[in-house]
């Protein structure tokens, strides 16, 4: 799939998603295989106006690239000055948010609430394509009501300024995660644009990935939720592309990504933010696993790193999946 200058590997693509695909994760995906993966959405305000957790976000490692990378807002210029240091950063594509409906992000005019807001829009992606000279990507939802008019018109607007390639999560604002992603959606945006067109929602398993290839005829598929705990999903995916069998994760595998996982987190989190934080994440990887309700009960007050490698390694041989 190209995405202007970018060319990526293959149509996979790891989705954005809020507090979780840090860069450890985004490592993770690109082991398995994918072939973009996206940062999780940054403030346009935080980058411009320095928030130190805010440029955390931006932290990259080689392994990963390309790398794309996601912001939010609605100000015109900040928008275009955060875009500059996002490249600066030395991401590969730049994406804005046209699909967060969490309620503080449409307060501030921002996410979904730009779909009702063409004018705006406009104004925005023009400041912001003559800003960069990475590609510019966008990522959107079907809109306030389950037409898709809006993300017909807001998609055309995109290309019109400069956009290389739209991805569609076809969902209204007001669905959230809920009910059926409407894939006729993403084939009427992909019919009207000449730019590439990303298709997003409801690929949870291998198959899922293939189909929407061949009912929508987008460039590439984008997946989120399916990937958390079990990255190897690009993995499968590839597979089942080819033809071969799209074998899931064994356990010795699951304990691996854990291990992984735990040692990027304490790289470039430090010791004890990531400790907090695998308290609850690794429990993501032992999902339908034997013994699992025992691991995350043994896991709830980790403080070190050594301590997590010594309850993965008893839960491996409590399961007999090994190191």
């Amino acid at each position: 799939m190209k995405i202007g200058t970018v060319e990526t590997d293959n149509f996979t693509v790891l989705a954005p998603l809020a507090g979780i695909t840090n860069l450890p994760l985004r490592l993770m995906a690109k082991r398995a295989g994918c072939g973009l993966v996206c940062s999780e959405m940054i403030s346009s305000h935080g980058l411009v106006y320095k928030s130190g957790k805010t440029e955390q976000l931006l932290e990259s490692a080689p392994a990963e690239k390309p790398l794309s990378v996601q912001i939010f807002g609605s100000k015109p210029s900040i928008m275009a000055d955060a875009a500059r240091i996002v490249q600066d950063s030395g991401a590969d594509i730049l994406d804005i948010n046209f699909g967060c409906s969490v309620k503080k992000i449409l307060k501030s005019n921002s996410g979904s609430a730009l779909m009702k807001e063409p004018q705006l829009t406009r104004r925005i992606l023009d400041a912001v394509r003559q800003a960069i000279d990475i590609p510019l990507t966008i990522k959107i939802r079907s809109g306030w009501d389950p037409s898709g008019q809006q993300a017909l018109e807001i998609a055309g607007l995109a290309e019109d300024c400069g956009v290389d390639a739209v991805t569609v999560h076809p969902r209204t604002a007001t669905q959230g995660f809920r009910g059926q992603a409407d894939w006729s959606i993403i084939a009427a945006v992909k019919k009207a644009l000449a730019i590439p067109v990303i298709g997003n929602g409801d690929v949870t398993e291998p198959a899922d990935a293939l189909r929407m290839l061949a009912e929508t005829g987008c460039n590439g598929v984008m997946v989120g939720r399916a990937a958390i705990g079990n990255p190897m999903i690009f993995e499968q995916i590839l597979a089942a592309a080819q033809g071969c069998p799209a074998e899931a994760p064994t356990d010795g595998q699951r304990i691996g990504m854990m291990l992984d996982y735990l040692r990027d987190s304490v790289r470039y989190l430090g010791e004890d933010r990531a400790c907090r934080m695998m308290r609850s994440r690794l429990c993501w990887f032992v999902k339908g696993m034997r013994n699992a309700g025992l691991f995350r009960s043994s896991i709830r007050f980790i403080a070190s790193e050594q301590e997590a490698m010594d309850l993965i390694g008893q839960y491996a041989e409590s399961i007999g999946a090994g190191l």
